[in-house]
């Protein structure tokens, strides 16, 4: 893969920076027990050695929220383009499906760096307008309710995760693009897996349907854009490529397509992880829930505290461009660097109490969960637009809505998003 390519595989320094403490065993991220409750472990490390070695995944663990913001607001030292490469080296075969000539996007936002970042980024910046969101917002209210009326009419209980939190966001995402809504499924097919690819350690079997789908799914979006170019809509793609067509040095058509081809995950599997966790965290404190059922004003107010507290997104990953010093540890360049959100989100010299849930917590909104700096999490507005508004229609829909006792809650194993695979609800009937 050259080294503008989408995903890469990278090695970086073999063992720990001198000087540097070593966790031999106990940050395992892909663990049972990390998977079901990260905290302890991210309170621990951020308490004892906020700047460690970890054995287990060969990066350097940063998990204090001054420290993980100070990566984050220094981009030329903390380069950001390995966020979408595999954890893990990929088996051959899965690694000969992806060197297909054909399949060659190119890093565009997340994993890019400056210049280019900014010089694309203010393109891709006009599609998430509050234009697009009011445009939006009714379709995202309408499909919620037939969802949940879906759910309803099949009888409780109900997974919730297959009934609603699954299927819409990535509808929405495909709308926002200008998908067809007759090729979603096959397009979820496609983009079903890109947890375990990029942050999880899927097996060699897991990794060959894996780069299948995605050389398919690229295949797929090469030839959408072709024909949005000759039949542009409202929507992303067709912005997109009105700009190259104005100004075709400054962004290209393989950026375009690019762009297109990211989205696809970016855009609808954190806010899945992010509505279950939601219930997960709202259900058990039926003050809480019954507050958001009397008064749709509370719901961006207890949803912002869930991303704070039980947020979708717990870790996220930079690589050093130069020798440096974090934390009072010295880093060379090119050490793989791993941030610990979740520790930071509960920072208690940032957050009091941090690990409570707390509805009226002032500044619950200086969670770290969508990044900080030139990096922004660029859809983190319209994430919280589309997860409020499914939880208002669903407070009033469902407000007798629960957890079903009992259940055991299973997440994918990946080290960077969090989130239930199937969360069982019931109501009263």
């Amino acid at each position: 893969m050259s080294e503008a390519a989408y995903h890469q595989i990278r090695t970086g320094p073999s063992g720990p920076p001198p000087g540097c403490p070593v966790d031999h065993s106990s940050f395992r991220p892909l663990s049972a027990e990390y998977v079901a409750d990260p905290y302890p472990t991210a309170a621990r490390l951020r308490e004892e050695t906020p700047v460690v070695f970890a054995e287990d995944l060969g990066y350097v663990v940063v998990s204090r929220m001054a420290d993980v913001t100070e990566v984050f607001m220094n981009p030329d030292v903390y380069s950001s383009e390995n966020v979408q490469d595999p954890v893990f080296p990929l088996c051959d075969e899965a690694a000969a499906i992806l060197a297909d000539p054909e399949f060659d996007p190119v890093a565009v936002m997340s994993n890019r760096q400056e210049p280019d970042h900014g010089r694309i980024r203010q393109y891709t910046k006009k599609g998430f307008s509050n234009r697009r969101n009011k445009v939006l917002e009714p379709y995202i209210r309408r499909r919620a309710g037939e969802l949940i009326d879906e759910m309803i009419a099949g009888g409780p209980p109900a997974d919730f995760v297959a009934a609603v939190a699954n299927p819409l966001p990535g509808e929405v995402v495909f709308r926002f693009m200008g998908f067809p809504e007759s090729d979603d499924a096959q397009l979820k097919e496609w983009c079903g897996d890109r947890l375990a690819f990029s942050w999880g350690r899927p097996t060699p079997d897991e990794q060959v349907e894996i780069a299948t789908k995605m050389v398919a799914y690229w295949k797929y979006v090469r030839e959408f854009t072709a024909r949005k170019r000759d039949q542009p809509g409202d929507d992303l793609a067709s912005e997109l490529l009105a700009d190259h067509e104005a100004n075709p040095d400054d962004l290209t058509y393989r950026e375009v397509e690019s762009i297109l081809y990211g989205l696809s995950f970016a855009g609808h599997e954190p806010v899945t992880l992010y509505l279950g966790n939601a219930l997960l965290t709202l259900l058990p404190r039926r003050e809480v829930w019954d507050a958001m059922c009397a008064d749709p004003a509370v719901v961006p107010l207890a949803m912002e505290e869930v991303i704070r507290w039980n947020s979708p997104q717990v870790g996220w990953r930079r690589v050093t461009t130069e020798d440096t010093t974090l934390g009072g540890v010295d880093i060379p360049a090119g050490t793989q660097v791993f941030l610990n959100l979740g520790a930071a989100n509960h920072d208690p010299a940032v957050f009091e109490d941090p690990e409570r849930y707390d509805l009226e917590r002032s500044n619950a909104r200086q969670n770290i969960s969508f990044g900080k700096g030139n990096h922004y999490c660029l859809g983190a507005m319209f994430a919280r637009l589309e997860a409020n508004a499914i939880m208002e229609t669903l407070t009033q829909q469902l407000p007798s809505m629960r957890l079903v006792h009992d259940q055991q809650v299973t997440r994918f194993p990946n080290i960077t998003f969090r989130g239930p695979s199937r969360l069982d609800v019931t109501w009263d009937g």
